[in-house]
C-alpha cells in the first residue's frame, strides 16, 4: 500500500513551503516518526517526519515550492525492511570482486608511474655529450627571480627581462610591482544559491519595514555596575535554585516592562486609520538560529519574574538553535528586542519589527571613563538604541521610554526589586 504524505499546515495565513533539503534519498527504506525534510515557510524552517515505515519515493525536488496539503512523497508500507541474511554471501562475493579489481587498479597505476619516470630520465636525443645547454626558454626567469615573483604573487610573463634573451633576473624581480588590476594568486572562486524561502521572506520585511514606516532611532548609555554587582553576588545561588542564570534579558525585559506602563504609545500598533493598543507587553526576542535570525515571544512578559524571564529566555533560544521553533512561537509581539552585544556590537540601529512600533537594541559592555561626582571613574557601559516609528511615537515618548529604561537598569533594587532582592530573585 502507498501512503500519501501530504504537506502539513506550519500555522495560520500559510498556504505553501519550500523543500530546502531532502534527509532521505528516493527508494530508501524510513522508519515511522523518522525526519525525511527540512521545509521552509516565510517565517521557520520544519522538519517534516515520516508518517508510518517502508519504502519512500519523492515526488519533489529541493528548491520546489509546494502547496499545504499537497503530496510531496509516497511511502511503500508493504515494503520488507532490507538487511536480511539470504543476501549475504552474495554480498560477499561483489565485495571480494571489487576488492580484486582495485587491486588491479592499484598495479596498473603503479606500472604506469615507473614507465613516466623512467621516460623523464631519458636523455634528450638532440643533446651531444660535452655540450652546455640552455636550461631557460627565451625570457623566463631565473630560479632565484622566480622564488621572488611567486612571493609576490607576478606572473614572469608580466614582467619585461633585462637579462640575455629577455630573462627575467633577479633585479627585474625585485622591482617589480604587481598590477593593480592583475589579479593575485589566491582562489577567486564563486557560488550562487537560491535564498531559502525563510530568508527571501525576511528581506522582504526588513526592505518593507524601511520604506513603510517613518523609522527613526534614539539612543542612550547605561551604566551597568548595579547590575553587575548584583549578578556577582547572586548568580551562584540563583543558578543552584532556579537551574537557570541570572543574564541581562531578565533584568532588560523587566525595565522595558515597566517603561512601556509609563509611556503605552510605545507598546502600539498601527493598523490602517487606527492606532492600537495593548494591555499585556508579550515581548519578541532576536534570537540567531541555523536558518538566520529568528524571533520568538515571550507572552505576557508582566506577569514573569526574573527567575521566569530566563527559563522561558533558554527554553525559546535551544528551540530556535535546534530548529524546532514553531511559527506560534513567533506570531504576535508587541515590543521587541535584540542584542548585538552577543557578537561584539558596540552600535546599531536596530530595525523595526513589523508591525511593532518600536524595538530596543543592546549592545556590548565596554570599560570607559565616566564622570561620578566630579570625579573620572571606569564604569562597564553600554550603548542602548530605540528605533521606532515616528507616525505614533513622538520624540518626547521615545527619549522618555529609553530614559525610563536607564533609569531601572542602573537603580534595579528599588525599581524592578522593591528593595528586595532575595524576594525578587526567588531565593
Amino acid at each position: 500500500m502507498a501512503l500519501e504524505m501530504k504537506v502539513p499546515s506550519p500555522g495560520e495565513s500559510i498556504t505553501e513551503v519550500e523543500i530546502a533539503q531532502w534527509l532521505v534519498e528516493d527508494g530508501d527504506y524510513v522508519e515511522k516518526d523518522q525526519a525525511v525534510a527540512e521545509v521552509d515557510s516565510d517565517k521557520a524552517t520544519l522538519e517534516l517526519p515520516a508518517e508510518a515505515s517502508g519504502i519512500i519515493t519523492l515526488k519533489a525536488e529541493e528548491g520546489d515550492v509546494v502547496a499545504v496539503g499537497e503530496v510531496v512523497c509516497l511511502i511503500d508500507t508493504d515494503a520488507d525492511k532490507p538487511g536480511g541474511g539470504d543476501d549475504d554471501s552474495s554480498d560477499d562475493d561483489k565485495s571480494a570482486e571489487k576488492e580484486e579489481q582495485e587491486r588491479q587498479e592499484k598495479t596498473e597505476d603503479k606500472k604506469d608511474s615507473k614507465k613516466a619516470e623512467a621516460k623523464t630520465e631519458e636523455p634528450s636525443k638532440s643533446s651531444t655529450p660535452g655540450q652546455k645547454q640552455d636550461t631557460y626558454a627565451t625570457g623566463s626567469p631565473s630560479p632565484a627571480a622566480k622564488k621572488i615573483l611567486d612571493e609576490k604573487g607576478i606572473d614572469s610573463k608580466e614582467v619585461k627581462g633585462s637579462g640575455k634573451d629577455g630573462r627575467v633576473t633577479k633585479q627585474d624581480a625585485v622591482e617589480a610591482k604587481a598590477s593593480m588590476g592583475t589579479p593575485g594568486t589566491g582562489t577567486r572562486g564563486e557560488e550562487k544559491k537560491k535564498m531559502s524561502m525563510f530568508r527571501r521572506k525576511l528581506a522582504e520585511r526588513l526592505v518593507s519595514a524601511k520604506n513603510d514606516t517613518a523609522m527613526l532611532t534614539t539612543f542612550n548609555e547605561v551604566d551597568m555596575s548595579p547590575i553587575f554587582e548584583l549578578r556577582k553576588k547572586y548568580k551562584e545561588e540563583f543558578k543552584d535554585k532556579h537551574g537557570v542564570s541570572l543574564g541581562f534579558m531578565s533584568f532588560f525585559t523587566l525595565a522595558v516592562i515597566r517603561a512601556l506602563d509609563e509611556y503605552p504609545a510605545v507598546n502600539s500598533m498601527i493598523d490602517g486609520d487606527y492606532q492600537i493598543s495593548y494591555d499585556y507587553k508579550d515581548i519578541s526576542i532576536a534570537v540567531s538560529g541555523p536558518k538566520g535570525l529568528t524571533v520568538p515571544v515571550i507572552r505576557n512578559a508582566e506577569n514573569l519574574s526574573f527567575r521566569g524571564v530566563e527559563a522561558e529566555v533558554k527554553r525559546l533560544a535551544i528551540r530556535a538553535r535546534d530548529g524546532k521553533i514553531t511559527v506560534d512561537e513567533m506570531t504576535g509581539g508587541t515590543f521587541t528586542i535584540t542584542n548585538g552585544g552577543v557578537f561584539g556590537s558596540m552600535l546599531s540601529t536596530p530595525i523595526i519589527n513589523p508591525p511593532q512600533s518600536a524595538i530596543l537594541g543592546m549592545h556590548n559592555i565596554v570599560e570607559r571613563p565616566v564622570a561620578i561626582d566630579g570625579h573620572v571613574e571606569i564604569r562597564p557601559i553600554m550603548y542602548v538604541a530605540l528605533s521606532y516609528d515616528h507616525r505614533i511615537i513622538d520624540g518626547k515618548e521615545s527619549v522618555g521610554f529609553l530614559v525610563a529604561v536607564k533609569e531601572a537598569l542602573e537603580n534595579p533594587e528599588e525599581l524592578l526589586m522593591d528593595q528586595d532582592v532575595k524576594r525578587a530573585l526567588e531565593l
